[in-house]
């Protein structure tokens, strides 16, 4: 007391000011090289689909603007691109999202005989995808396929498989199918196993029919887990290289000529960078759009369950 007596200048300092603790900083750096490693290449990108770039005639390079992009929208071919493209993703996602909920509702159970199952079903994750269509492509081949022995018997003598424009798509979303379904499988059986018990044992108990709750419990409390492993199929499945490439490089023809066959093309073969670039920029943007959607239909979800809870 006497000390604050003599000297009031104490009651008013202030307390030594402590360093800056570096870890923080020090752990998101590995973050901030990465998304620098991401953004130099997707910038380069964009200005090269802004240039009229042809290595064959590197003296020919200047600006254009949006000059590509004016080009594509105007030709038939990159339409056809378009649909090919929603085609695929749209029909092997739907297929593999009903066929993943299906093997996920019989493997619900726990069981040692469903652990093995869902393990076994895995497999094809670990087959790389361009390793899967040499396979299908060996196994469809008219000659000595057994898939193709196995349709000759059926009677289908002429089914073409990846050969035929008729039968091309039918034939990769197949493959896809078989690689990719494991994926939703694996995602919608965690969720179904982790949804609480109290519900379905209280419709039991009132002897609730199993389509009432399958519709208005299990599927709105599932929800959040298909739309989240739809997106991340919707994604992979519109940038497809590995699958198509390996069995037709876009043919027969251009009947699979995806996003990135089209855009692998123009840079390899037609060393048109300006064109290829382009291309991929309007795949970065359906892309964009498509998980700007579903993050809204997620967060809407989520703000809905709260104000019901």
């Amino acid at each position: 007391m006497n000390d604050i007596a003599t000297h009031p200048e104490l009651i008013t300092a202030k307390p030594a000011r402590r360093r800056a603790n570096p870890l923080p900083y020090l752990l998101s750096l590995p973050a901030l090289i990465v998304c620098i490693g991401i953004l130099i290449p997707f910038f380069t990108a964009v200005w090269y689909s802004l240039e009229s770039y042809n290595m064959a005639f590197p003296t020919g390079r200047h600006f254009v603007g949006i000059g590509n992009y004016i080009d594509l929208f105007s030709s038939g071919t990159f339409w056809h691109t378009i649909v090919v493209s929603m085609v695929y993703m749209g029909a092997s996602v739907i297929f593999e999202l009903l066929l993943g909920l299906g093997i996920a509702l019989l493997l619900r159970e726990r069981s040692k005989l469903n652990n093995i199952i869902s393990v076994a079903l895995l497999m094809p994750l670990m087959v790389a995808p361009v390793i899967a269509s040499l396979i299908w492509k060996l196994m469809t081949n008219p000659n000595f396929g057994v898939y193709a022995w196995i349709v000759n018997g059926l009677g289908f003598t002429n089914f073409g498989w990846a050969s035929s424009p008729d039968t091309a798509m039918f034939t990769v979303i197949l493959i896809d199918m078989w690689v990719n379904t494991p994926f939703i499988m694996i995602l919608l059986l965690a969720g179904l196993r982790s949804l609480p018990t109290q519900p379905f044992e209280a419709a039991k108990l009132d002897g609730v029919p199993a389509r009432f709750v399958f519709f208005r419990i299990t599927l709105p409390m599932l929800m959040p887990y298909i739309i989240t492993a739809t997106l991340f199929r919707l994604l992979s499945a519109i940038q497809e290289f590995s699958i198509v490439y390996g069995m037709t490089q876009g043919g027969p023809g251009d009947s699979l000529m995806v996003f990135q066959i089209r855009s692998y093309i123009d840079f390899y073969q037609n060393t048109n960078v300006g064109r290829s670039s382009a291309i991929l920029m309007v795949l970065w943007a359906i892309t964009f759009g498509l998980s700007k959607l579903f993050v809204n239909q997620w967060h809407a979800m989520r703000e809905r369950s709260k104000a019901g809870a």
